[in-house]
C-alpha cells in the first residue's frame, strides 16, 4: 500500500515532530516521550489529558489547548500507550488542583491508565478518570467502544475545568455529558496500517461495512453500499433509538480519514431532514474529521441530549489546533 512516510517504525514519532513544529507557538512535545502538552500551561485549574494509539488524528493532540485538553498521550498507530506516557502527561498537566483522565473504552487503554494513576497518586497527584463508551453498535453497554463521541466529551471536560471546578465537580458533569452521547459508525472502504501491505479486512466494492471500530475493526453487519439519504436514515434510527431524553441535540458528522467534506455534508443535510422529520430540535451540528481511523473512507455519527447545564460548556471558547469556538 502506497504511503507517504519514512519509517512506518517511527511514523508516530515523525508526526509528532511535525506537528508541534508547525504549531510552536501552541503546544510542544514533551522530551523522551509521546507525550503533547500547551506551551503555555493554564495554572489553577484541574488538568484535563486523554489519549490512545495514534492513527485516529487530529484525535487527540489537534485537541490540546484552550477549553480543552491540557495534554494528549499518543501511543503507536492503533496501539495503547504504555503507563509510562500517560504518568509523564499527568505529571505535565498537573497544576495542584488533580487530574482527569478521558478514556476511551478500550482493555489497554484503561489498563495503562489506571496503572499511571496510581503511580501518580503516590506521588501525592489527585487523579480522576472518566470512560467514554458512546458506540452503540456493540449490544452490551458496558462493551461500548469510545469513538468520536469522545470529541464532545473532550470539549465539555475543558471547558469546565477552565471555570476552576473542582476535580470532582469536572468529573460529574463529565460523567453526566457521557451518559448523554451516542454514536455509530460505518465505512465505505478499510483503512491500511502503515507497513503493511492488505487492507484491515476485505470489502468489495458495492458493499459498506456498519458498525465498525475506529481501529479497522470488522463492523456488525455488512449490505449493499446506499444512498446519502438511506445511510443517514440507517445512522439515525440506530443512534437515536439509544438516547436518553428529548434536549436539543448537538450533531457531530465525522469523517472516517478519506471522505471528502463535500459528502460529509451532503450527508448532514440528509441527518437533518431525518431528524426535522422525527421533530429532534437541533442544538448545535459539526462536520468535518474529529476521530479518523487512518485512510478509512466511511462516516460516524453522534447525538448529544444537551441540558441548560451542559450547553454553555459546549459553547465555550476553546482555541485548539482542531476545534476554534
Amino acid at each position: 500500500m502506497k504511503k507517504l512516510l519514512n519509517d512506518p517504525n517511527q511514523l508516530v514519532s515523525d508526526f509528532l515532530d511535525g506537528f508541534t513544529a508547525v504549531h510552536t507557538s501552541q503546544l510542544k512535545r514533551l522530551p523522551n516521550s509521546n507525550v503533547v502538552v500547551r506551551k503555555q500551561p493554564k495554572t489553577d485549574k484541574v488538568g484535563v489529558i486523554s489519549g490512545g494509539g495514534s492513527g485516529h488524528e487530529p484525535a487527540h493532540a489537534g485537541y490540546v489547548g484552550y477549553g480543552m485538553l491540557d495534554a494528549a498521550v499518543c501511543g503507536e498507530v492503533f496501539t495503547s500507550p504504555g503507563a509510562d506516557q500517560f504518568l509523564a502527561a499527568i505529571e505535565a498537566a498537573n497544576q495542584g488542583k488533580g487530574v482527569l483522565l478521558v478514556i476511551k473504552n478500550y482493555n489497554g487503554d484503561r489498563m495503562n491508565a489506571e496503572m499511571a494513576m496510581e503511580m501518580a497518586e503516590a506521588q501525592g497527584i489527585q487523579t480522576e478518570m472518566v470512560v467514554v463508551n458512546d458506540d452503540v453498535a456493540v449490544a452490551d453497554p458496558a462493551q461500548r467502544r469510545g469513538i468520536a463521541g469522545t470529541v464532545l466529551v473532550h470539549k465539555i471536560a475543558g471547558a469546565c475545568a477552565e471555570t476552576g471546578a473542582s476535580l470532582p465537580k469536572v468529573k460529574e458533569v463529565v460523567e453526566k455529558a457521557i451518559s448523554r452521547i451516542r454514536s455509530m459508525s460505518l465505512a465505505l472502504t478499510p483503512c491500511s496500517l502503515p507497513g503493511v501491505d492488505q487492507p484491515s479486512f476485505a470489502l468489495a466494492e458495492d458493499e459498506m461495512e456498519v458498525g465498525i471500530g475506529i481501529h479497522g475493526e470488522r463492523g456488525m453487519y455488512r449490505e449493499k453500499v446506499a444512498p446519502s439519504q438511506e445511510i443517514a436514515q440507517l445512522l439515525v434510527s440506530k443512534v437515536a433509538a439509544e438516547l436518553p431524553g428529548s434536549d436539543p441535540l448537538a450533531v457531530l458528522i465525522n469523517g472516517m480519514g478519506s471522505t471528502p467534506l463535500v459528502e460529509q455534508y451532503s450527508f448532514a443535510r440528509d441527518v437533518l431532514a431525518e431528524l426535522d422529520k422525527q421533530s429532534y430540535k437541533i442544538h448545535s451540528t459539526y462536520v468535518g474529521d474529529y476521530m479518523t481511523s487512518l485512510d478509512m473512507a466511511g462516516i460516524s455519527l453522534t447525538l448529544f441530549v444537551v441540558d441548560e447545564e451542559l450547553a454553555p460548556y459546549l459553547q465555550a471558547e476553546a482555541r485548539t489546533v482542531q476545534w476554534q469556538s
